[in-house]
């Protein structure tokens, strides 16, 4: 691995540092630290007969989605639970990105479980619009909850989640806008296929948008809300070729419209005129690198959520739930198409650590 990354992975793993309401906080910063250590480690099984009876498991996420991220991290949740030696059962919510009332079904499903959960994980379809459901999940003390790709505790809640698990979005944009900046230069021209109005796509978008206007004097000429559709990717690429043949940049917010970007361009034979990023350095992703489709995304060590996840479920269980950061961050890099196939390979080993064969 070249120094250029090292610097980058070690650089995220910092910027990890919890914040919470924007503030950060000494004392959450070497938790947050210290928990990362453990997330990166080998695991540490449980003391054998701690654990009577599986740890019951409630998982509502839009997983129906065409990036490969909520799957691989429930793979990494799960096989992190049997390498610390943890007995669990896991009860699947699946939805889509944008089937909000759906989850919201999902939600009263488990509240009204017949044999209460012990913990719930939600990854919300976009945090505003599940608020109700989360405070709701929130205010049980039957079991602890825990929220997925969110960051943002919101301090006028009535009731707070236990921890949050994420990827920083907002850091992602920073070190994706320095990285084409440094590599197209100044004064692009350029079009952003934005998800679902919110602070996801706020962070991703609008945060990604500021900064090559502000570093590189880069001039934006087109937004469209794909609403993390794969169609939508497409469909606002389409309208970009039409009407503004000048843009030489399309920046895609998440992995499926990144995908309906890419089947455009290659349709119309313009992926060689169109600099491409995507979102999230899925296995999708990965691949579009590799073939020289995707010219670079913001890759998120992708496993450190399942794993951090089932160790904080180990830390409750042994009574340390203290130990647990309430805000928790992945790391996060660059991957791009100047990288060797062995440092593309080192990347892919260590962010799908548990879901590579998945």
């Amino acid at each position: 691995m070249d120094r250029e990354i090292e610097i980058d992975i070690f650089r995220g793993l910092i910027l990890c540092l919890c914040v919470i309401s924007g503030s950060v906080f000494a004392d959450e910063d070497v938790k947050t630290f210290n928990f990362q250590q453990t997330v990166s480690d080998k695991p540490l099984p449980t003391i054998a007969g701690m654990v009577k009876k599986p740890v019951r498991i409630a998982l509502i996420y839009p997983s129906s989605d065409i990036s490969d991220f909520w799957v691989k991290n429930y793979t990494a949740l799960s096989k992190r639970l049997l390498a610390l030696a943890l007995p669990y059962k896991i009860d699947e919510f699946t939805s889509k990105q944008i089937e909000h009332s759906l989850q919201t079904q999902h939600t009263e499903h488990v509240l009204n479980a017949t044999e209460p959960y012990d913990f719930v994980i939600f990854g919300p379809s976009e945090l505003a619009f599940q608020a109700k459901n989360i405070q709701k999940l929130a205010a049980s003390d039957q079991f602890k909850t825990f929220i997925w790709a969110f960051h943002t505790p919101n301090s006028e809640w009535t009731y707070q989640p236990d921890a949050w698990f994420d990827f920083s979005s907002a850091m992602g944009a920073e070190v994706l806008c320095s990285h084409v900046v440094e590599h197209l230069g100044e004064g692009v021209e350029f079009a952003a296929n934005r998800g679902i109005p919110g602070i996801t796509d706020t962070q991703r978008s609008k945060g990604f948008i500021d900064c090559v206007e502000q570093k590189g004097g880069w001039i934006n000429v087109y937004e469209h809300f794909g609403q993390y559709q794969k169609l939508g990717g497409a469909d606002g690429v389409k309208l970009v070729l039409t009407n503004f043949p000048s843009v030489t940049m399309i920046h895609n917010a998440n992995t499926a419209m990144t995908m309906g970007s890419i089947d455009v361009l290659r349709q119309e034979k313009k992926l060689s005129d169109v600099y491409v990023t995507g979102w999230g350095g899925t296995a999708k992703e990965i691949e579009r690198i590799r073939s020289g489709e995707l010219d670079a995304t913001p890759m998120r060590m992708s496993d450190d959520l399942g794993v951090a996840t089932a160790e904080a479920i180990k830390f409750y269980i042994e009574g340390k739930a203290s130990d647990v950061p309430k805000v928790y961050l992945g790391r996060i890099t660059v991957v791009h198409n100047k990288m060797s196939k062995q440092e593309l390979d080192k990347l892919t080993e260590e962010a799908f650590r548990y879901s590579l064969s998945n």
